[in-house]
């Protein structure tokens, strides 16, 4: 595992977390609450740690706890719906100590799957609840985009409530913890077991909706149980640029799958030949359903895509999505009507049109751009984050694309999510790109020469792999 190392920052809420054990991290989006909620997790040894997140998130989650720890994390699923808690002791593990598991990641929406026993008749109450013992055994949870429990009435609320109960440590993450009101606090407070330094819930909300109280229940909050920092005040801290990548399931699966055995078939068959111009006709087959193949993960990506853009535009930050298909765009444009786009074959004053909005508007959240057409030339800088449903062939095509978010002077540091689609040719494709970021003869070379090589690249890579 890569040594990786938290930012100043990150390790001052590290230590307000180990501190204060049940809080709400409300950090801006792209600051990493992950890393900070992670390590406060590892330094107090609180584990089995239990994880409640958006569907989305799941693997991103698995990914970060691999990429920051040696702890393993399960993803619960249908496979391990009556298994999954043996893999947390050892002694009880029919599949061995080598299967051991410490943190267990859910999706709000599977809470009742994993977590409940029985639900009583009759109005939906936490004490009308049976949960199933297995929640006894987390030491710790980390709730991400808390603010999806903002409404103690929900199943989920009450859920999440009943299964932090009496945890040494509660971690509630969100970069939007006021969505409306300050009303929207009190779930959250509850949920973590802090609502009795605001002496309960009705003496929060007679105390503390006041508008003219805002200040001074903010300094309440910080003392007890909330920090948050905004990314003005640790650019210091920050890179030029922030790198993720955000691991996708795909919406089309099984649709990907039967691209993929088409592919494996070509590959096979260019193996078996000896005749030089069928094997070349083949290799030409088999490129071409790379495309295909593509193509196909970037629209099975779109659904996910569409929900980190929206939680990111909730937070008040704008974003630049880049893709290359003109479906995708399209698809892009139904699901954020009044984004600003810029694309091939759209005239200049239009494009610029565009530009101007998004710069200038402070209403205008989200821009849609064509790699290609929008790779050079523009400035894009009221974004400072920037995300990718699809990946180019070319590595300077990333770098110029991230820089319409970054220019010199800029005293900003600029996030550049990689959507990736799980087990998918995404990954390889990354990889390949990435190796040759620092490679100046390529990113300097002749463009059709350079995104051969990396195709030819791939191919013989996927080639090993049948």
């Amino acid at each position: 595992m890569a040594e990786l190392k938290p930012f100043p920052y990150q390790n001052e809420g590290i230590e307000y977390g180990l501190k204060n054990k049940r809080f709400i991290l409300g950090d801006e989006p792209g600051l990493g609450k992950s890393c900070v909620s992670i390590h406060t997790v590892l330094k107090s040894n609180s584990f089995p740690c239990l994880v409640i997140c958006p569907a989305s998130l799941k693997l991103n989650w698995q990914r970060e706890w691999h990429m920051w720890s040696d702890r393993k994390a399960m993803i619960l699923n249908d496979a391990n719906r009556h298994s999954w808690w043996m893999f947390a002791k050892p002694e009880l593990n029919p599949f061995g100590t080598g299967a051991k598991a410490d943190v267990f990641i859910v999706n709000y929406e599977s809470l009742k799957k994993y977590f409940v026993q029985d639900i009583a008749r009759g109005e939906l109450k936490l004490s009308n609840i049976t949960f199933r013992p297995q929640i006894s055994m987390f030491k710790s949870v980390i709730i991400d985009e808390a603010h999806r429990l903002k409404d103690p009435s929900t199943q989920q609320s009450k859920f999440a409530k009943g299964i932090v109960n009496g945890k040494d440590f509660i971690l509630a993450l969100t970069g939007t913890p006021i969505v409306n009101t300050q009303e929207d606090l009190v779930s959250i407070l509850g949920i973590i077991d802090r609502l009795k330094d605001f002496g309960g819930a009705s003496m929060f909300r007679a105390k503390w909706l006041d508008k003219s109280k805002l200040s001074e229940l903010g300094e309440k909050l910080k003392e007890t149980c909330f920090i948050r920092r905004r990314k003005s005040e640790v650019l210091k801290d920050l890179p030029a640029k922030l790198r993720s990548i955000f691991p996708t399931e795909l919406s089309n699966q099984e649709e990907y799958d039967i691209a993929l055995n088409d592919l494996k078939k070509y590959l096979v068959e260019y193996k078996q030949k000896t005749d030089a111009e069928a094997a070349r006709l083949l290799r030409m087959k088999a490129l071409l359903q790379i495309g295909i193949l593509k193509g196909i993960s970037a629209r099975g990506k779109i659904d996910t895509v569409v929900e980190h853009v929206n939680e990111v535009t909730k937070a008040g930050e704008k974003i630049v999505l880049f893709c290359h298909l003109r479906e995708v765009g399209t698809a892009l444009k139904e699901a954020f009507p009044d984004a600003c786009v810029i694309r091939g074959g759209m005239a200049g004053h239009m494009k610029q049109a565009n530009i101007d909005r998004f710069q200038n508007d402070p209403e205008a959240m989200v821009c849609i751009c064509s790699i290609k057409a929008a790779g050079v030339g523009i400035t894009l800088t009221a974004s400072s984050r920037v995300s990718y449903v699809e990946l180019p062939w070319h590595p300077a095509d990333l770098e110029q694309t991230e820089d319409r978010c970054h220019r010199i002077g800029q005293k900003d540091s600029v996030q550049c999510t990689y959507f990736l689609g799980k087990g998918t040719i995404d990954n390889h494709i990354y990889q390949i790109i990435d190796r040759k970021r620092e490679i100046a003869n390529l990113v300097t070379g002749d463009v059709n020469e350079i995104e051969v090589k990396i195709q030819n690249e791939l191919f013989d890579l996927l080639l090993k792999e049948v």
